[in-house]
């Protein structure tokens, strides 16, 4: 949703949740080293289950998500990119198809001008926007459980939409909230897909 920090954590934190559903070893390729592993855990996404590959350029990101995706036999394959160029989103694509592997890109960037690429197609299957919203309500003081619009902005023979979701769970389940057109925001229950 945004090149801010809170933005950038709610992808992650989206990203770890779809992970955590899965079974098996996690490998998460990146060259920021500013990934919180307890925040990871509190989706459900625990230490034991991933493998780090910390490189220190974003090239060696790419050729690292690459190779593990090939490798087959991993729950989930991570990446955190800058860029994406149709090329090696297509080869990303063919790697995970032939191994089974689920990849899963998060785009970072630091400045704006760096994102100059973020609306080129690319192979993924989808693309999706995180951003963050106000917390849930909560009927005493407090803070709820975080919010985030979800856009699923490309699906293959899909079509677009927008979500209004709560934050994933220790499970890494997510909460749908009712239509933010009727005025409501009542949850409507847990998804669980894996």
């Amino acid at each position: 949703g945004g090149a801010g920090a809170v933005d950038g954590s709610a992808a992650a934190l989206f990203v770890a949740g779809v992970a955590a559903r899965t079974k098996g070893k996690v490998v998460w390729c990146l060259a920021r080293p500013d990934l919180f592993a307890p925040a990871l855990a509190q989706v459900g996404l625990h230490p034991d289950r991933v493998i780090y590959v910390e490189a220190i350029r974003e090239e060696y990101v790419l050729e690292a998500f690459e190779e593990a995706l090939r490798f087959g036999g991993l729950a989930a394959v991570v990446a955190e990119l800058v860029r994406l160029p149709m090329v090696a989103s297509r080869r990303l694509q063919l790697a995970a198809e032939g191994s089974g592997t689920i990849g899963l890109v998060i785009r970072r960037w630091r400045r704006q001008t760096e994102a100059g690429d973020f609306g080129h197609p690319t192979a993924a299957v989808t693309r999706w926007r995180i951003s963050v919203l106000p917390s849930e309500p909560l009927p005493v003081p407090g803070i709820g459980r975080a919010r985030w619009l979800a856009e699923l902005i490309r699906v293959k023979a899909g079509e677009s939409a927008d979500f209004e979701i709560g934050a994933c769970d220790a499970q890494g389940r997510i909460s749908l909230f009712s239509d933010a057109g009727n005025g409501s925001d009542q949850t409507r229950g847990s998804v669980y897909t894996g």
